[in-house]
């Protein structure tokens, strides 16, 4: 039986959605903050709430078994070695899904996907930056 078995498919197969969540989990931990499909964002939540969880227990064991999910090096030694220390005070809740609105062409809700110590001033500072080199 298929008790307490439930998952988001997003509509796609199977290996497409492992793939995709594998890539924007990656990529909120890169960047701080994506923007998606509510029900991707939905579907990416506790996906990235586990490895944050994980991450906050440093060892060989933790970073291989998150190395399944985030085959970026860089990106698993951002996650164990600035994102996890900085939520090591939090008991969970590490990511927040804020709805966006309406994409343009097929009305699909978006929604912002983004770590909740996410500081957009940073990145802001680096535009400006690149902006005055130019």
């Amino acid at each position: 039986m298929r008790h307490a078995k439930t998952t988001h498919k997003l509509g796609v197969k199977t290996n497409h959605r492992v793939a995709m969540l594998r890539n924007m989990v990656t990529s909120l931990f890169q960047h701080g903050r994506i923007t998606t499909t509510h029900a991707r964002a939905q579907a990416l939540k506790p996906l990235a709430e586990k490895l944050v969880t994980l991450a906050k227990t440093d060892t060989v064991h933790s970073r291989r078994i998150a190395a399944e999910t985030i085959q970026n090096r860089e990106v698993l030694q951002k996650l164990f070695n600035t994102i996890a220390p900085e939520m090591s005070d939090r008991n969970g809740g590490y990511t927040r899904v804020m709805k966006k609105g309406f994409r343009k062409g097929d009305n699909a809700e978006l929604s912002i996907v983004e770590l909740v110590n996410y500081k957009p001033e940073e990145r802001e500072a680096k535009d400006e930056d690149k902006k005055k080199k130019k």
